[in-house]
């Protein structure tokens, strides 16, 4: 377990992974041709610029690019980051605390409107039994609570479950999912909601850190819809 805070983005981050992280639902950006939804999310990141500093340079193709600058210490975790476009957004975030405990928030700015489009804030616990977070999004309108538990390490089998509440609806959902690993190159992932939806995939490492994954959704509550099903191939660190 690292002794450092961490950056604001890793505030629930293992829970969001296994929960949402290479499932048939779309990315926040993604592009329609036909009857195929698709994107292309690269990026790269250049480690110890100078002691703590690092930076992430993302594109979406094809027309999403942002750069970021993070800088994080024994104490403090900060990253600031701008969209590469004509009217960008600026993008703010700082985590103080230490591997056990942090908090932090961040923020996002519009250029052209002139006014901030989100903020949030979250705390985590981070212990070798459960990894806990709280957050508040959606500018103070909903918020999210997650859980993580690794049960095995040697078989990466792990749950994790989040909970999340819409202060202006006055509606809470409820999600829970699993991983295992059947063999070291090949995972397995479930989840199911309170929205009746409930999605599984299988991932298998082709190469050292090349993955290609098939996965399905259903929604119990739209008897018209057929399962989605997709498949991605991925290059990690």
């Amino acid at each position: 377990m690292s002794m450092r805070p961490g950056f604001y983005y890793e505030i629930g981050k293992k829970a969001r992974d296994l929960l949402y992280r290479d499932y048939t639902q779309q990315q926040p950006l993604h592009y329609h041709y036909r009857f195929i939804d698709w994107s292309v999310d690269l990026s790269l990141q250049i480690e110890d610029i100078a002691p703590g500093l690092n930076a992430v340079f993302r594109f979406i193709v094809p027309d999403y690019k942002k750069v970021e600058v993070g800088y994080l210490s024994d104490y403090a975790g900060i990253t600031a980051g701008i969209t590469l476009a004509a009217n960008p957004f600026l993008s703010f975030s700082g985590v103080v605390g230490t591997g056990f405990f942090s908090l932090g928030t961040e923020l996002t700015f519009d250029t052209a409107a002139r006014m901030f489009t989100d903020y949030s804030a979250g705390l985590r616990f981070n212990t070798a039994f459960l990894i806990a977070s709280l957050a508040l999004t959606d500018k103070g309108d909903t918020l999210n609570a997650t859980c993580f538990r690794t049960v095995n390490t040697l078989t990466k089998t792990a749950i994790a479950a989040e909970l999340s509440h819409s202060l202006s609806l006055n509606e809470t959902a409820f999600a829970i999912g699993t991983q295992h690993g059947l063999t070291p190159f090949t995972l397995i992932k479930a989840r199911v909601n309170t929205y009746g939806q409930a999605g599984a995939l299988i991932q298998h490492e082709l190469w050292q850190k090349f993955y290609f994954t098939i996965s399905g959704e259903v929604d119990a509550r739209d008897n018209q819809r057929f399962p989605k099903v997709g498949l991605s191939i991925a290059l990690r660190p």
